[in-house]
């Protein structure tokens, strides 16, 4: 989610740290891998092993669930069965069938906030029903949500929108759009029984929106190859899983290698730490759609999260990460130091730090996370520490968090 751009009149100092980032940002996107480059990468060893996989192990987490006393988890079980969503009313909710163009953030904020509501609602629906599903562990959400997806495909929804190269905003809505589809219904679909009619229609539709949506490059230095791509990567990844398309489940792997061999020698993702005061912002962005990609990808049986590719790691821009946000000074010439903090009191873009404890220990990311727990992404997999917080890893929540989670839960789609 972009945050407004500053306002008022440049300072001399200002305009020259401007001037350093536009400098910066040439030098670094000369620095990534060209788009030609990477579609002739060797990634043939990559091929979908389990159409079931789901980006966690369902069977396992509803067992876990089952038995914990963890007061998180607890709770979260708490608001989801308590405040579950009617079906009746998801199946009310209009499917969006034609497009128009969005207006951008940061010129036009309320204009863009009024275009993307209906956008996230969807994005909300899907994941809470896919949540309450996991919590109640009643099918009846299950059910639920291949209905309302269904909905969605037998209307065509998405299939119509606007791509302007100068105006992107409704093409990037589209992206997260189809990952909190594929996510949630990957979740349930191994445990609908007699929809076949329903899944097989859900999946073609899935399956033709990420064919479509990903045959647009996007703009060169830009969105071609910073983390839109890496978005664009994880609806294609968790698509082509679903569908057993191994083309477009490797088109998801590309951007992991893409990404590697884009780091710099301190670790810094350099289309994301080129945006000036908002470079720290967007290096943990990019970090977050990687991560959540590379769990995907994870559990189709391959250590991608100990690839090593051009001499690079996952691990290096985590460090870095921390590395910045520990002293900002550490950004050198990529960036000024007065960086933009306000992103670091949302929970939504460090949900991929459940995920990366699930595989590492790591004090650094656990002392974080555990200020901003529970964790919840309305796209990029939605409940995640129902899904991947470890039980043992923190056992207090604080009332009025209790609250203000079962306030915002129940606005979810509304």
């Amino acid at each position: 989610m972009p945050f407004p751009p500053l306002k008022g009149r440049l300072s001399h100092p200002s305009l020259l740290a401007l001037l350093l980032v536009f400098t910066t940002s040439t030098v670094s996107a000369q620095e990534t891998m060209p788009r030609d480059e990477r579609k002739e990468l060797d990634l043939s060893e990559y091929r979908v092993t389990d159409t079931d996989a789901s980006y966690f192990d369902v069977e396992a987490r509803m067992e876990l669930l089952r038995n914990t006393d963890n007061s998180i988890l607890l709770q979260e079980m708490e608001i989801l069965t308590s405040s579950a969503p009617s079906c009746q009313q998801q199946l009310s909710y209009k499917p969006i069938t034609t497009r128009g163009g969005i207006p951008g953030y940061y010129p036009s904020p309320e204009e863009w906030e009024l275009a993307t509501e209906p956008l996230f609602a969807f994005e909300d629906s899907v994941s809470k029903l896919a949540g309450a599903f996991v919590a109640s562990q009643d099918t009846y959400y299950a059910e639920c949500l291949v209905r309302y997806l269904h909905h969605w495909a037998e209307e065509k929804a998405l299939t119509t929108f606007v791509f302007d190269s100068n105006d992107p905003q409704a093409w990037f809505a589209s992206e997260s759009m189809m990952f909190a589809a594929a996510m949630a219904y990957s979740i349930v679909r191994p445990y609908v029984e007699d929809m076949e009619e329903e899944r097989a229609e859900v999946e073609k539709w899935l399956h033709g929106l990420a064919l479509q949506h990903s045959a647009f490059p996007g703009q060169p230095e830009e969105s071609c190859c910073n983390n839109h791509f890496y978005r664009r990567a994880l609806y294609a990844s968790m698509i082509g899983i679903l569908v057993e398309d191994d083309e477009l489940f490797r088109f998801g792997v590309s951007a992991i290698y893409s990404a590697l061999h884009d780091l710099t020698e301190n670790g810094a993702l350099p289309l994301e730490v080129s945006r000036g005061r908002r470079a720290t912002h967007y290096q943990n962005y990019g970090i977050n759609y990687l991560i959540t990609n590379m769990q995907v990808i994870q559990r189709q049986g391959y250590d991608i999260f100990e690839l090593e590719y051009e001499g690079n790691t996952i691990h290096e821009a985590v460090d870095f990460l921390f590395e910045i946000l520990d002293d900002p000074a550490a950004l050198g010439d990529y960036a000024p130091r007065e960086q933009y903090t306000g992103f670091l009191k949302d929970p939504q873009y460090f949900t991929w730090m459940d995920i990366y404890l699930s595989h590492y220990d790591d004090p650094r990311v656990a002392n974080f996370v555990q200020r901003v727990r529970p964790l919840y992404n309305r796209s990029a997999g939605g409940f995640i520490s129902l899904y991947f917080m470890d039980p043992e890893a923190q056992q207090h929540v604080y009332l009025d968090e209790k609250r203000r989670r079962t306030e915002a839960f129940r606005g979810l789609g509304n």
